[in-house]
């Protein structure tokens, strides 16, 4: 069936190709500094007109598929909300209508309390690497247990590979993984299968090669404040703001997803009263869909404001992942070092409060991170063992299965899929892959040279990794990067392991979980390297009894338990959990 939404014209949106009635399309462009611009469409260039807002803006008969491009004072260049490009992000684009699709099946989304998210970069999940073949896994995930796919970034970036978060097209579905159309598929297949699909969308930054808006639209850009990529995007200006919006309801309207994950929130710079971020989560929400719309931020900062405002359901936390990972591995070097000075008693706290650090000093920190946060519900924490970032970001691409004692990787994957957080896995860790996810990206000539050359340096002081960086633009370190090439029998193990960890997650954990809190977490630390964590709930409660390298101090009461890892009273790895119903 056709979704209901409302047309993009009528969301006040002006920029780019929206069609109209009667074969007619509007076509808008902000470009306040050019002279001159045209539309160039079925060979001829058709004059635009310019608003006082600086947008340009001209109608004209038209169809799906027919190529156009921006001819802004004599350069012929492509939409900057284009749904689809011709070819290459340097090239014309097309007319395409996304919000046109006849869907199959209603989809009502799922409540938050039940996700458990899976990231998923659809260049590597698959061996063909596409939309289609993603689409042919779901059903496999939702089988699982997964009840949420995030999908990596897919705004176009120039060349095949790359992680996404150097798109500089962020409407269009990155066509080597597809078609708009195939990307609607693969998500009416999760769906169908019963899961949620968020996107990780990127609005702090545009990727280095074809991003033409800094060329004819360089108030889009506030040269006087910087973002590790260069200008930040200045988001005072209606028009800018307009842009991002239009993105998000794009994606959540035409695509019909359940959520979208904000990469770095932090470098989204604002100093507007109502801030930008604010502004668009009260849009989204406002935006009847007829499910629940799932906003989650990646913000490095560990404050809560945005989650407080009820607009955002969650954030990811870091924390969680380096308590566990310096605990696992005795790593520290780099932002590593705060955690490994006490990774157990980190560990309480995150396992307490949500975020470790909020505000307070800390071990070889000069600067302070964070505001409490631990007001907020336990699933305003989105938590993680493996991440893209905390994976790829390493110079070899490591995975904590390949770090650490295998039975201690069991333990924190039972601990993460059964705390009442948000869990989230990254592909291929359900089933206990130990491939790298290394960086990657397919840039050319000069542009190559330098994220080869910068890559190198940003790991020449880990002892560690010594000069082995693989060459990000080598079609090698690509290919690595897939998973699921594993021993049979070892990747089914993990797979039951990860089955019945979901399967209890899902029957008994998330009934207690919907009945809300009753007060806080009791965590407490029982030896130098095991803990116990009581979470009440107003039906029951949690019990987890966790070893990470050697037995509590005193063994706990024997009691019966409804999932264990070992021997929590004597062995070094060891997990029991107990769940209680009133």
């Amino acid at each position: 069936m056709t979704q209901d939404r409302t047309p993009a014209a009528a969301s006040g949106n002006r920029w780019g190709a929206r069609p109209g009635g009667g074969g007619q399309w509007h076509f808008g462009l902000w470009a306040p500094s050019a002279k001159e611009v045209a539309l160039r469409l079925g060979g001829e260039d058709s004059p635009m007109s310019r608003d006082d807002d600086g947008f340009w803006s001209v109608t004209a008969r038209a169809e799906a598929g027919q190529d156009y491009a921006f001819v802004i004072d004599g350069e012929a260049r492509p939409d900057p909300a284009a749904r689809q490009q011709a070819s290459d992000v340097h090239g014309p684009s097309r007319l395409v209508d996304p919000g046109a699709r006849d869907w199959r099946g209603d989809w009502s989304g799922r409540a938050w309390d039940e996700a458990v998210i899976y990231e998923m970069h659809v260049g590597t999940f698959t061996e063909a690497g596409t939309f289609r073949a993603a689409a042919e896994k779901m059903q496999d995930l939702a089988d699982l247990g997964i009840t949420a796919i995030e999908i990596m970034p897919v705004g176009q970036w120039q060349g095949a590979r790359g992680w996404g978060y150097d798109g500089v097209l962020p409407f269009a579905p990155h066509p080597a993984y597809g078609t708009p159309e195939e990307m609607q598929d693969l998500v009416e297949a999760a769906q169908s299968a019963g899961m949620m699909v968020i996107l990780d969308v990127v609005y702090n930054h545009f990727g280095p090669d074809g991003a033409y808006l800094h060329a004819y639209a360089p108030e889009f850009f506030e040269e006087e404040r910087h973002t590790p990529w260069g200008a930040a995007i200045d988001f005072t200006q209606e028009a800018v703001r307009a842009f991002f919006i239009e993105n998000a309801l794009h994606w959540l309207r035409d695509y019909r997803l359940d959520g979208l994950r904000l990469d770095a929130v932090h470098q989204i710079i604002d100093p507007s009263p109502h801030h930008f971020l604010v502004e668009l989560g009260e849009r989204v929400q406002a935006f009847e869909l007829g499910r629940p719309i799932h906003l989650i931020t990646e913000d490095e900062r560990n404050e809560p404001e945005l989650r407080d405002t009820q607009l955002y359901v969650a954030s990811w936390n870091d924390d969680y992942h380096h308590a566990v990972h310096t605990a696992l591995t005795g790593e520290n070097e780099g932002y590593y070092a705060p955690f490994a000075h006490d990774p157990i008693g980190d560990l309480v706290l995150a396992l307490t409060r949500g975020h470790v650090e909020e505000g307070q000093p800390r071990h070889g920190k000069e600067t302070r991170r964070g505001r409490p946060a631990s007001h907020l519900p336990w699933t305003a924490f989105v938590n993680s063992n493996q991440t893209h970032d905390q994976v790829g970001n390493r110079a070899l691409g490591e995975r904590l299965v390949s770090l650490t004692d295998p039975r201690g990787a069991e333990v924190a994957h039972a601990m993460l899929l059964t705390s009442p957080f948000i869990p989230m896995l990254f592909m291929g860790e359900e089933v206990g892959e130990t491939a790298p996810f290394l960086f990657f990206c397919d840039h050319e000539g000069e542009l190559a040279r330098l994220t080869r050359e910068g890559r190198q340096r940003e790991f020449k002081d880990f002892l560690s990794f010594g000069e082995e960086v693989p060459d990000p633009n080598a079609k090698e370190t690509f290919e690595r990067s897939r998973p699921f090439r594993g021993e049979p029998e070892a990747m089914e193990r993990w797979r039951d392991l990860t089955r019945r960890l979901l399967s209890l997650r899902a029957e008994r954990i998330v009934p207690l979980m919907t009945s809300g809190r009753a007060g806080p977490a009791r965590v407490a630390r029982t030896g130098p390297r095991a803990l116990s964590a009581l979470w009440p709930f107003k039906d029951g409660y949690v019990v987890a009894r966790i070893n990470l390298g050697s037995p509590p101090d005193t063994p706990p009461t024997t009691e019966p338990h409804d999932f264990a890892i070992g021997d929590p009273a004597a062995d070094p790895f060891a997990f029991a959990l107990i769940v209680s119903r009133n």
